[in-house]
């Protein structure tokens, strides 16, 4: 038993590095993202579809990391 809740820890700490990763390419990226939009000709706002869509990934990402895992433990532990 000691192996499997060692195991369930290193998965947690591993999801949620991996949603630190995430946050912080979105937080670096999305500028660059609309800088670019701004320096090569103001035409269409083409970032207000990425922007968007990938902050509904990050939300789902924050969900299934911090949210719906523990629910899923505390399903498991009564």
């Amino acid at each position: 038993m000691t192996n499997l809740t060692n195991w369930d820890a290193t998965a947690k700490e591993k999801a949620r590095k991996g949603f630190r990763i995430h946050l912080l390419a979105f937080v670096l990226v999305t500028p660059a993202i609309w800088l670019v939009w701004y320096f090569t000709g103001q035409s269409y706002p083409w970032p207000l579809w990425s922007t968007p869509a990938w902050a509904v990934g990050l939300l789902f990402h924050y969900l299934g990391v911090f949210v719906f895992s523990r629910r899923a433990s505390d399903a498991r532990n009564p």
